[in-house]
């Protein structure tokens, strides 16, 4: 009895131990699947939310008349905004009744191959041609010519901006289609950079209060020391908006360190990884101050573009400005540099003259030099050339060059002044096109618009030097000035202009 009470005993011991196994089990089994299921219910709720914070703006806004998408790259154009809705005024310290501007814009490039990229600045004060663009009540303005580009974020005059005109005004003056529009105004810059734990940058000297505000009386506390320093929120808003107190005081100079700044930021976050997980906080802080097209309206689009970027690599990541060069207060756009920018964007040609098309068949950099390039046509052109220099028979010289290229000179004679140091190609209304045509035979010629009618060439020492510097039909090289790049020391470069 004693044996066999022992032996049932021993196995209903084994038989709890085995329930408890399996009750153990199961408890494990079923706190797995309700974790599974909070984690889940999270991610959506998180996807929910950020789906519920990101606003739009109409596609009604957009242009009938825009470029064909001719590269398998992508083309963003991003805008910074200084609208004081929503918060906004405590940071930037404006009236929250003023109307929306765009503070600093750039337009990146991504390449076919997702492993290039190319962010182009546009400085504020630029003079573009702006096309109609719509208003509030449904109609729209008649175009404007040689006007501020960030004049055309103000159409409309709302609180908000127009950022449908800025890439209305984008895609005439480059050519290329822009895929997507990003707005992001001071709240959600300033929550981005929180949520990365702030971004390395350095300072060539101490800034201080008088230097952000320069209508202030007195010079202020210091509000940034000398030297590398980390900077997020409030301090990372008053760093790339500062442009007193560093380098030239210019927006130029203050555009290059937005550049240097950006490039910081990309480190930090593809340093981190970029994974759905890290975006989903990233996005969450970006999309509560987000205006988007609505290509990129939901939460899953606009992540699904962040994982795109993924394999973009660091030091193929470049940062440049719009060639320029200043004509009295504002700035002009120096042609023929700037169309050989755009098309080598078109192209999904790097700075550097790689194919980035993601096809095999002729990359690296001879691809460029091999590659035929579109003749000048001067046909229905006509032209009026003058020597600004005291070399002689430099008008004919030029007016044969012309003439052989299918343009019709209507004249030849000595400018009322012989001193000039460039060549200058002067153009009446509407006739900006065809004399950046004309620029295609001249070596860094300037384009100038006048209100006399027609088109005139007034050459200069430079052509008298070296008239077959740029050769019929080769395309201008492709500006690498003060070029950046994502992995660049933001130490490097201090003074940034």
């Amino acid at each position: 009895m004693t044996g066999g009470n022992r032996s049932t005993h021993a196995h209903r011991s084994a038989a709890r131990d085995r329930g408890r196994g399996r009750g153990r089990g199961g408890r494990l089994l079923a706190t797995a699947l309700a974790l599974l299921v909070l984690v889940t219910a999270g991610v959506g709720w998180v996807y929910l939310r950020l789906n519920g914070d990101i606003a739009t703006f109409g596609e009604d806004g957009l242009s009938d008349d825009r470029p064909a998408a001719s590269s398998k790259g992508q083309n963003v154009l991003v805008i910074g905004s200084d609208a004081r809705t929503d918060g906004n005024s405590e940071l930037g310290g404006g009236d929250k009744h003023d109307i929306g501007r765009s503070d600093t814009a750039f337009l990146l490039h991504v390449y076919a191959d997702h492993e290039h990229a190319v962010a182009v600045s546009f400085p504020r004060d630029t003079l573009v041609d702006i096309p109609p663009c719509r208003l509030p009540d449904g109609t729209w303005t008649q175009p404007r010519s040689d006007t501020m580009f960030n004049s055309a974020f103000t159409v409309g005059r709302t609180a908000k901006g127009n950022p449908a005109c800025t890439q209305n005004t984008v895609e005439k003056l480059t050519g290329l289609r822009v895929d997507h529009t990003v707005v992001v105004d001071f709240r959600g810059f300033a929550s981005l950079t929180d949520v990365v734990d702030g971004v390395r940058v350095c300072l060539p000297n101490d800034v201080y209060q008088q230097d952000l505000n320069p209508k202030r009386a007195t010079r202020g506390e210091r509000i940034f020391a000398k030297g590398e320093q980390t900077v997020s929120g409030q301090k990372a808003l008053d760093y790339v908006r500062l442009r007193h107190g560093i380098g030239d005081n210019s927006d130029i100079g203050r555009i290059k360190r937005q550049q240097a700044f950006v490039a910081s930021l990309l480190k930090k976050v593809k340093g981190e990884g970029l994974t759905p997980t890290r975006l989903l906080p990233l996005a969450n802080a970006a999309t509560e101050s987000l205006t988007v097209d609505p290509g990129l309206g939901s939460a899953d689009k606009l992540i699904s573009f962040a994982m795109s970027l993924k394999d973009v690599d660091l030091h193929n990541t470049k940062f440049i400005t719009i060639p320029w060069r200043y004509q009295g207060a504002r700035v002009a756009i120096v042609e023929p540099e700037a169309d050989a920018l755009w098309a080598a964007l078109k192209a999904d040609r790097t700075l550097d003259g790689q194919n980035a098309s993601g096809k095999n068949g002729d990359a690296g950099p001879s691809s460029t030099a091999t590659a035929s390039p579109s003749p000048v046509s001067g046909e229905g052109i006509a032209v009026a050339v003058y020597n600004g220099t005291r070399t002689r028979g430099l008008a004919a010289r030029a007016a044969e060059q012309l003439r052989s290229e299918g343009f019709t000179v209507t004249g030849t004679a000595t400018a009322a002044a012989q001193n000039h140091i460039g060549t200058v190609i002067e153009y009446g209304s509407a006739r900006k096109e065809q004399a950046a045509t004309v620029a295609r035979l001249f070596a860094s010629a300037e384009l100038r618009p006048v209100s006399a009618p027609g088109i005139s060439v007034i050459l200069g020492q430079s052509y008298a030097d070296n008239p077959s510097a740029t050769p019929a039909g080769t395309p201008a090289a492709v500006p690498t000035k003060d070029t950046r790049s994502a992995d660049d020391d933001p130490c490097s470069n201090l003074s940034y202009g």
